[in-house]
């Protein structure tokens, strides 16, 4: 019976160790390093924003942004969140107006905030359309002069 057991224990680790070393190796590379983003559809580049920005509408964004964006995004949109170096992240910094963000339309903005990128979950489940499309008048937001940022223009 001992013997039996210790069989049927060896077996199962045999086989255990057979299907691991078998199984595919586990990529750690970064999606967006490796292979382009899913392009983004045509509709989606040519949405307008419905969302005029004001004041309340940008705090709170601004208050979705501080816990769930800052932490890799920077708390100024700086692109040095605490997060960026632990998970190998290159970021735009989108105070800069040349920044890559400045270059896509609203509709590509709200794209990506709503499905994610990368390892970037979107924010579909998590925040309504018109929160969403106060994040990009947020994201605009960074790279608007002193006086922009005052009135609440992009």
């Amino acid at each position: 019976m001992l013997k039996a057991a210790l069989c049927a224990t060896v077996t199962l680790f045999c086989g255990l160790a057979a299907a691991f070393s078998s199984a595919p190796a586990r990529q750690d590379k970064d999606p967006q390093a490796t292979s382009a983003e899913p392009k983004i559809p045509q509709e989606a580049i040519d949405r307008q924003n419905p969302v005029k920005p004001t004041s309340e509408g940008l705090a709170a964004a601004r208050r979705l942004y501080s816990y769930d964006c800052a932490m890799c995004h920077g708390a100024q949109g700086d692109g040095k969140g605490e997060m960026v170096e632990t998970m190998k992240l290159t970021l735009p910094d989108w105070r800069d107006a040349a920044s890559s963000s400045s270059k896509k339309t609203d509709g590509e903005l709200f794209y990506i905030i709503s499905q994610g990128r990368g390892k970037m979950p979107g924010e579909k489940d998590r925040a309504n359309e018109t929160m969403r499309w106060n994040m990009v008048n947020l994201v605009r937001s960074f790279a608007a002069k002193p006086s922009e940022k005052a009135t609440g223009a992009p």
